[in-house]
């Protein structure tokens, strides 16, 4: 029998492959006998140089870079054999780095994205993937520009910082400075995320509350990200708001397409081709995934999505264990899910269940297994025992 376990991370408490492990431990015990095969996966947020890494031979990097709010942090990145490096913007910019009453989302910025791409270029890459989410910046990826040697230009020829509340004063942008290695150098952005730049589904309307932004400060964002675009177009003579994943990441999405002639994929695509998923899905008996929040949003290109349609090709069953079972998880039922399950078996808080999770992940996949080995017997699989 082949099991393979590919889940996403279960954000703040769990990462990918402590799930796959956690879940393969409880598959084990109703099932010693079974080839289990774990995939951590991710869809270019958090997790996805260690899920990359976990399945394709390159060297995992450390570098000091900044953090949205310019302190010094420790970023980890990945470099291939192929000189492919595999960089996570949420490392050096991410919104779990800052507590939830210290987020000035107006002075925040994705400077420590760019002083990343130039440690992959100094390393020789040639392609960059570059994961887009977590972001705890919306500064339409000025920041990351700047560190690749852009300047951006207010009234009397003054450089301005490239956060919100200076790029609203935004003249003219020279790119005089920019890396020449970035032309050499292919780009593609990682992300779950469609949305445009600017607008009601804009990168600030929908993203940048969760950042700390008030309503007030939204409208601010959305305008003042409205305006760096009509520059960005005068600069570079196209408009890329409006095209999809331009809001990812607080505008980070819209600085790489316009900018660095980035392409977009599906994250969660980027990290299964590196695994070799549809190879192992093909002959599997079962897929067992998970996240921490299963819902009708899980549909929008997330990693449990694309995991199901995978699943579906090769009339695989695939199995769902979430942390919360949301508003219309059942979408997923038509698009390739076999059946989805609840991580608690009772009544608990949030951060017990957070604690718990690796012990309750074990339990459930246990009775996962106890389930689907019966229905085995039920079909006549002879070679099929219950522990």
């Amino acid at each position: 029998m082949k099991i393979i376990i590919a889940p996403d991370s279960f954000k703040e408490s769990l990462p990918a492959h402590e799930v796959a492990k956690a879940i393969a431990k409880g598959v084990r015990q109703a099932a010693p006998t079974a080839s289990i095969h774990c995939v951590p996966m991710a869809d270019g947020g958090e997790g996805t140089v260690l899920a990359i890494a976990q399945s394709t031979p390159c060297t995992l990097m450390q570098s000091t870079v900044r953090n949205a709010l310019g302190h010094s942090v420790q970023a980890t990145w990945a470099m291939t054999y192929t000189n492919t490096a595999i960089i996570e913007m949420a490392s050096a910019a991410g919104l779990e780095q800052l507590t939830p009453q210290n987020r000035p989302v107006l002075r925040a910025n994705t400077f420590g994205v760019g002083q990343l791409i130039i440690e992959a270029l100094n390393k020789q890459a040639r392609h960059i993937i570059l994961g887009l989410g977590g972001s705890a910046a919306n500064d339409g990826g000025a920041g990351m520009l700047a560190a690749l040697g852009i300047q951006f230009i207010g009234k009397n020829n003054t450089l301005l910082e490239p956060i919100p509340e200076e790029l609203a004063r935004l003249e003219t942008i020279n790119l005089s400075g920019l890396d020449p290695r970035l032309s050499q150098t292919a780009f593609t952005l990682a992300s779950d995320v469609n949305n445009p730049l600017c607008g009601s589904h804009g990168a600030a309307a929908i993203f940048s509350p969760q950042k700390g932004a008030t309503a007030e400060q939204v409208q601010f964002l959305d305008q003042t990200m409205a305006h760096y675009a009509d520059i960005t177009a005068t600069t570079l003579g196209k408009d890329r708001r409006h095209e999809q994943g331009a809001g990812a990441a607080g505008g980070l999405g819209f600085a790489g397409l316009s900018f660095l002639n980035a392409r977009f994929r599906p994250g969660v695509e980027i990290v299964a081709k590196f695994a070799g998923l549809t190879r192992l899905i093909e002959n599997a008996d079962l897929v067992i995934t998970g996240e921490g929040k299963l819902d009708e949003q899980t549909l929008q290109g997330k990693t449990l999505a694309g995991i199901a349609t995978l699943a579906q090709m090769h009339q695989v069953p695939m199995i769902v264990i979430a942390g919360t079972l949301g508003a219309n998880y059942q979408a997923l039922y038509s698009q390739g899910m076999t059946a989805a399950f609840s991580l608690c078996n009772g009544p608990i808080t949030l951060p017990e269940a957070m604690q718990q999770a690796s012990r309750l992940l074990q339990e459930r996949s246990r009775d996962i297994m106890q389930v689907f080995l019966a229905s085995q017997l039920s079909k006549g699989g002879k070679n099929y025992k219950i522990k």
